[in-house]
């Protein structure tokens, strides 16, 4: 009976090649919860554990987080299509150059490090003094916010975690349904999420805020909960809807009623095209109940750079009337060294006169390109949402299966986009198509999409 180390797969999609010690006798059993994907032989000699346990929150996230399951269903289809081009309107990640001002600012830096005189080691937690003034200056022209609240990182989704490690697992939150994963994901790792509800695809202890056609992609907040923090997004990914100034007075009002907080992610606002507010500060009252997370990948093409900011008013207290800026710079002074003094260059070369003018062409093509995407959904009797005001479009497929409209359209298409289902239970029935293209691919995409959807219509 042969023994050895052999390979085997790991149950959840995409954790890769687990080596276990095989006895041979084909007998093995699953160690950890359901879903872990560690196998190992029973009794064998060979077979080593740690006695520490698995963080039982980790074993309550669903399945994978969406994009590498995404990743791993194309690499899938390329196996099968070798020869296939396939296009990829799926995860938001930009394609087009950095503005070369932008860029040249970082190379001039990075070259000025391998001399006694421009090298720098660390840098302020916080962020470069100077970075921080542009963006109190640039992105929050008149709205009162003060360098010495801004926390330059490296991105909004890390950001996010900070935050979350800044509320503690004690809270409760409301998110809006669909959102982007990483609100309940960082939510379930935390503990704050509760048990998941396997028939509805909820958590319990997280309020799902519904957001659809009928309520106009703004949640009915006489029907919500209170919770302790709420968690917003304008322009929504992945619906696109950017909250109007009225809906925002309306969901700051609902916060100080309820004194909650509001974690408003504001990645997408340098895409709003109409007088929807760019900055939950342009809301009277919301110094007091809002911290605003932002980001320049979406917007700079920063998405492989990696720098971020987020901003905590002085205003914001806790119940005990302790400043929650206070508890957030601890957070960050612990758990981060500061950005990359070299994306730090590249961002306040995008916030210069010339730079920013740069970065919004940047923005303004794949507005075009939305736009496109948005013709060609709706010349085919599709109902489109988004794109005016963000980089995506959110198109329904009513009755249908999002994972299912996903495979059909990648199947016959080569196009990647991503199934609503994946953002929240609210997101079934349509798919995500992110505007972040080469023009060609954009062109083509819609070439293919018209050919496959006057076919089947």
């Amino acid at each position: 009976m042969a023994r050895g180390w052999g390979s085997s797969r790991c149950g959840a999609r995409g954790m890769g090649v687990i080596k276990v010690w095989c006895s041979g006798d084909g007998e093995s059993s699953r160690h950890g919860a359901s879903g872990a994907g560690v196998w190992g032989p029973r009794g064998s000699r060979g077979y080593y554990s740690t006695r520490v346990a698995r963080n039982p929150n980790l074993e309550k996230l669903q399945t994978n987080y969406l994009f590498p399951e995404i990743l791993e269903r194309k690499l899938k289809h390329v196996e099968k299509y070798p020869n296939a081009k396939v296009i990829s309107l799926g995860i938001g990640d930009t394609t087009q150059p950095l503005p070369q001002p932008v860029a040249l600012s970082m190379s001039n830096y990075a070259r000025a490090l391998s001399t006694p005189q421009g090298y720098t080691g660390y840098g302020l937690e916080r962020g470069n003094k100077e970075l921080r003034r542009a963006i109190a200056e640039t992105i929050y022209k008149d709205l009162l916010v003060e360098e010495t609240e801004i926390f330059v990182s490296d991105g909004a989704q890390c950001d996010l975690s900070r935050v979350q490690l800044l509320l503690g697992s004690n809270v409760s939150i409301a998110v809006q349904d669909p959102s982007f994963p990483g609100y309940i994901d960082s939510s379930v790792i935390m503990g704050q999420s509760g048990d998941l509800k396997n028939d509805s695809g909820r958590y319990g202890n997280i309020k799902y805020m519904k957001c659809n056609l009928e309520n106009d992609f703004f949640p009915d907040l006489s029907k919500i909960e209170r919770t302790d923090v709420i968690f917003f997004c304008s322009p929504n990914n992945p619906t696109g809807h950017a909250a109007s100034r009225q809906q925002l007075q309306q969901l700051v009002e609902f916060a100080q009623v309820n004194g909650s907080i509001i974690v408003y992610d504001a990645a997408y606002s340098a895409y709003i095209s109409d007088s929807s507010p760019k900055s939950i500060y342009e809301i009277p009252g919301s110094r007091k109940v809002a911290i605003e997370i932002s980001s320049f990948s979406k917007t700079a093409g920063f998405t492989g750079v990696r720098l971020g900011w987020t901003v905590v008013p002085k205003e914001l207290l806790y119940l005990n009337g302790f400043p929650v800026i206070h508890d957030f710079n601890r957070i960050v002074c612990t758990s981060f060294n500061g950005a990359s003094n070299i994306a730090q260059a590249g961002g306040l070369a995008c916030l210069s006169p010339e730079g920013f003018k740069e970065v919004m062409f940047k923005v303004d093509y794949y507005k075009e390109n939305a736009r496109i995407l948005v013709e060609t959904f709706t010349s085919l009797g599709f109902r489109v949402y988004g794109g005016s005001n963000a980089p995506y479009v959110w198109v329904h497929f009513p009755g249908s299966k999002s994972w299912n409209v996903f495979n059909w359209i990648l199947d016959k298409t080569h196009i990647i986009t991503v199934p609503g289902i994946g953002f929240g239970p609210g997101g079934e029935g349509y798919i995500r198509v992110s505007a972040f293209g080469h023009r060609e691919s954009i062109l083509e995409a819609s070439k293919r999409l018209k050919t496959l959807l006057c076919h089947t219509n």
